[in-house]
């Protein structure tokens, strides 16, 4: 007989609060280094420094007996959220971060999406409606005609594409691999994935911006364990809402360290976006077939 582990929604609230946090401190630590150096090259940096956390999952990894379909299913993972993380190095530096933050909400909403198209799994009504939601956050974010649409937008809006597509591989992977297995391959391939985008565009880094980028796979790190200990005290019905608490942190981190005004459209297209994305995590916990990261998960 199995044993359910009780719900504790208080700690999952915790750590999701820390999540955030930690996710908050990753786009300011990046957005305060700046744009000297090339985006391929300042992710490939960060994965590469955040590899000396994986070194405990090596033996796990050689005893999983991985198929040759699976390493290239983690290999298709790898590719695309490499690009994913390539695209939000650039969008980083170069729009407001409440901005970044808001449409980083939209990966999970491409994911329902992908889904359907992809895994065959049914677009009900309610669904459908959601997504239509999510889009209709999107516009209100970009205002398309009433505002300069930039080049960081639309890396950011391709970065919520391809990282949905990382997420949809990584639900056909989780069905045959152990959770840890799929996290520490997604670093490893990532890190490979970004090695040709650094060397063909390499600048040598300052101490600075290698203790930049050291502090950021700290943090990114600390995020997704945090994350995990979140989703183990409690369902993504208790935790997905507290993840609205980024908009807000990134808005007022926005204000007061680099200097951004307040964009009351970015502000309403974020809350409509997440309350899109948590409808569509409640639905699914309804119906035990969660496919849907949490939109903190989109980050690299």
């Amino acid at each position: 007989m199995t044993t359910r582990t009780p719900s504790r929604p208080m700690t999952g609230i915790f750590w999701m609060l820390v999540t955030g946090l930690c996710f908050i401190l990753v786009t300011a630590l990046v957005k305060t280094m700046g744009p000297r150096l090339p985006p391929g090259e300042a992710a490939f940096l960060r994965y590469a420094m955040g590899l000396v956390f994986l070194l405990p999952s090596l033996r796990s990894i050689f005893a999983a007996h991985l198929t040759g379909r699976q390493w290239r299913l983690f290999g298709l993972r790898g590719v695309c959220h490499a690009g994913g993380v390539i695209l939000w190095f650039y969008a980083m530096v170069r729009i407001p971060i409440a901005e970044v933050t808001a449409m980083n909400y939209l990966a999970p909403i491409y994911v329902t999406i992908g889904a359907a198209l992809f895994l065959g799994e049914r677009l009900a009504a309610r669904r459908i409606i959601a997504v239509l939601m999510g889009l209709a956050g999107a516009a209100i974010i970009l205002r398309p005609g009433f505002r300069e649409v930039s080049d960081g937008h639309m890396a950011m809006l391709l970065a919520a594409v391809v990282f949905a597509g990382s997420y949809l591989v990584a639900k056909v992977l989780a069905d045959e691999v152990k959770p840890g297995i799929v996290v520490a391959m997604l670093s490893i391939f990532v890190t490979i994935g970004l090695v040709p985008f650094a060397a063909a565009d390499w600048i040598t880094p300052t101490g600075t911006e290698l203790a930049y980028l050291a502090a950021v796979a700290c943090f990114a790190t600390a995020g997704h364990y945090t994350m995990t200990m979140a989703f183990a005290a409690a369902p993504m019905t208790v935790t997905q809402p507290v993840t609205f608490l980024q908009l807000v942190w990134a808005t007022a981190l926005g204000v007061v360290w680099f200097d951004e005004a307040i964009d009351i459209w970015v502000v309403l297209g974020g809350i409509v976006i997440l309350g899109s994305v948590t409808f569509i995590t409640w639905r699914e916990a309804m119906l035990k077939r969660s496919v849907t990261p949490d939109a903190v998960a989109t980050k690299g």
